[in-house]
């Protein structure tokens, strides 16, 4: 068997470098992204320092619905500007790697993940007198929340228009979501547009390795009491 020269295979190393970085680029841009979670407002579901990966392929072929763990923009205002330390060339470098894999945050994209409470139709109040959350005139329990939160110290009763979501974090006395954006142009209401994909699995650290509930166990996580 003849055995390629050295030369051939020096020449083809850019090449493949090439490809696999255009896959790459494919990948994050239309199907999967790791994200950084650099809060507590989705405790304990997400911890501070997790990563997630989101399904972006999914926007293409499902709708949000209640319960769905999504990544999605800045509306406008619900982050402070953005800011970057200054480092030397070789950290900034890493830095940029690390970013571009999903393993840092990117402070010039400025995102939020949140669980959907309400989608477009859905009226939301808060509290009824046992305290629950109520979406559509029924109370509903949520699992998730942070152990001795309740579902909001604030109280509110919102309709979700079409086209929009609202968005609250889990750990509900350190999340600032929604409810505190009612005063903005869009009410506290999330655009579809701005969704990034839904958050499907915690990859790191291993320890914290879990698939979130999607699709069928939804019922599990945000149950409409009959």
């Amino acid at each position: 068997m003849k055995l390629p020269r050295k030369g051939s295979l020096l020449r083809e190393i850019p090449i493949l470098v090439v490809v696999s970085l255009f896959i790459s680029i494919v990948i994050k841009a239309f199907l999967i992204q790791a994200f950084y979670i650099p809060s507590g407002s989705m405790q304990t579901t997400l911890e501070i320092n997790d990563r997630v990966i989101v399904n972006k392929f999914w926007n293409f072929f499902s709708d949000v619905k209640r319960g769905d763990v999504v990544v999605f923009r800045d509306p406008g205002g619900w982050l402070p500007p953005a800011y970057e330390e200054k480092r030397s060339e070789p950290s900034q470098a890493i830095r940029n790697a690390l970013v571009f894999v999903g393993l840092a945050p990117d402070p010039a994209k400025q995102h939020l993940i949140k669980r959907v409470i309400g989608v477009g139709g859905d009226r939301i109040v808060c509290c009824d007198k046992s305290g629950s959350l109520v979406i559509n005139g029924k109370p509903v329990t949520e699992k998730y929340l942070y152990e001795g939160n309740k579902p909001s110290e604030m109280t509110f009763d919102v309709t979700v228009p079409k086209g929009y979501f609202w968005a609250m974090g889990d750990h509900r006395a350190a999340s600032e979501d929604s409810r505190y954006h009612q005063d903005d142009p869009n009410k506290g209401m999330v655009p579809l547009k701005d969704v990034v994909g839904r958050a499907e699995i915690v990859i790191w650290p291993f320890n914290h390795m879990a698939f979130l509930p999607v699709g069928k166990d939804l019922s599990k996580v945000i149950h409409v009491t009959k």
